[in-house]
């Protein structure tokens, strides 16, 4: 398959342009820095920013999926909207080149898994640190349950870079969770099955070991 890949030089995004080339699939990252990404092989650069338009529509013309691994630093204070502005272009832009498959990842705290992270970070880490940062993370989300396209939300929990255990946990009921983590090359793992699998269509598994 031809797959863009959005966020491809952050931790989780390297690991996913690395699975799917091995995989066999061909991948497409949209970078705002072509250094940075030099050490991304085998894979086509467009270079441009996931805010814009022109840059969405290169980027996405001719694939067969979108994998969206886009992140924002972490914001205490100041609003947040870099998130919701990309995914708003990349479903115009999608719809535009006629690509349907969007699989997203989001993360614990999102939606229906808020107040699902335990004590510490339920408490603590996400009103202190978090609350701007999801609270786009929640438009995000309401943009792509809105864009009519082939969409999957994944929402892993906190990320580590431990080895890869391929036992995940893919949850919908959380009225027993609380806390959890899971590898990022993991979370790659289960993001790239979902781009051409079904069993998550239209919804948003939390994702854990």
């Amino acid at each position: 398959m031809k797959l863009l890949v959005l966020g491809a030089t952050g931790g989780t995004g390297r690991h996913i342009v690395e699975q799917a080339l091995a995989r066999g699939h061909q991948v497409t990252a949209l970078v705002r820095s072509p250094q940075k990404a030099a050490d991304l092989k085998g894979v086509t650069l467009v270079t441009g920013d996931a805010r814009n338009a022109m840059s969405l529509r290169q980027a996405v013309k001719g694939q067969d999926a979108v994998i969206s691994a886009l992140g924002t630093a972490v914001s205490p204070f100041k609003e947040v909207r870099s998130l919701s502005t990309a995914t708003r272009e990349l479903v115009s832009a999608m719809k535009a080149e006629h690509v349907s498959r969007l699989v997203c990842i989001t993360g614990l705290g999102a939606g229906d898994s808020a107040g699902h992270g335990g004590f510490a970070f339920d408490k603590l880490i996400f009103p202190l640190l978090l609350r701007k940062v999801y609270a786009d993370k929640n438009r995000q989300e309401s943009i792509i349950r809105d864009s009519g396209l082939e969409w999957i939300i994944v929402r892993p929990t906190v990320l580590n870079d431990k080895t890869r255990r391929d036992s995940i946990r893919a949850l919908t009921d959380l009225s027993d969770f609380h806390g959890g983590s899971i590898s990022r090359e993991d979370v790659a793992s289960f993001v790239l099955d979902q781009v051409s699998a079904n069993t998550w269509l239209h919804r948003s598994p939390l994702i854990t070991w």
